[in-house]
């Protein structure tokens, strides 16, 4: 009984590196999957609502109407703000990585080589202009 528990246990330990990645990617493409499912449910209700909505507005038109058309615009307005805050994060964390690049490469290697982390540096830089000057096209 003792000789089969070795066994049972150098078969299981033998083959858990294998194991591991198979299970971790199974996990993740579920995970991928039901995520992506969820997100899509999430949009298809909110176009469904905002078309109700829309509808309910033409069909009554009040002054209550240009109240919900202007939360709607605003809702518009806040989402361009999203969008241009997570591209200036986007462009901190590349400028980040690209200036940890040069230090990494300038303490390693001697010469020119840190210059290539000048390249992502200068990328995650662009990015953050271009969030910071881009305007709302309501502003315009």
């Amino acid at each position: 009984m003792n000789g089969l528990a070795a066994e049972i246990s150098r078969l299981v330990l033998e083959g858990l590196p294998i194991l591991i990645p198979i299970v971790g990617s199974i996990g993740l493409f579920t995970f991928l999957g039901v995520a992506s499912w969820a997100d899509a449910r999430r949009r298809e209700r909110e176009a469904f609502f905002r078309h109700e909505l829309l509808k309910k507005l033409s069909e009554n038109p009040s002054g209550e109407a240009q109240r919900v058309l202007d939360l709607l615009r605003q809702e518009q307005i806040d989402q361009q703000e999203r969008v241009r805050n997570r591209i200036r994060l986007a462009g901190f964390i590349t400028a980040g990585a690209g200036l940890g690049i040069v230090v990494l490469l300038a303490q390693l290697v001697s010469g020119g080589v840190w210059a290539v982390g000048v390249i992502p540096a200068l990328v995650g830089l662009a990015l953050v202009l271009h969030a910071s000057t881009s305007r709302s096209r309501s502003a315009r």
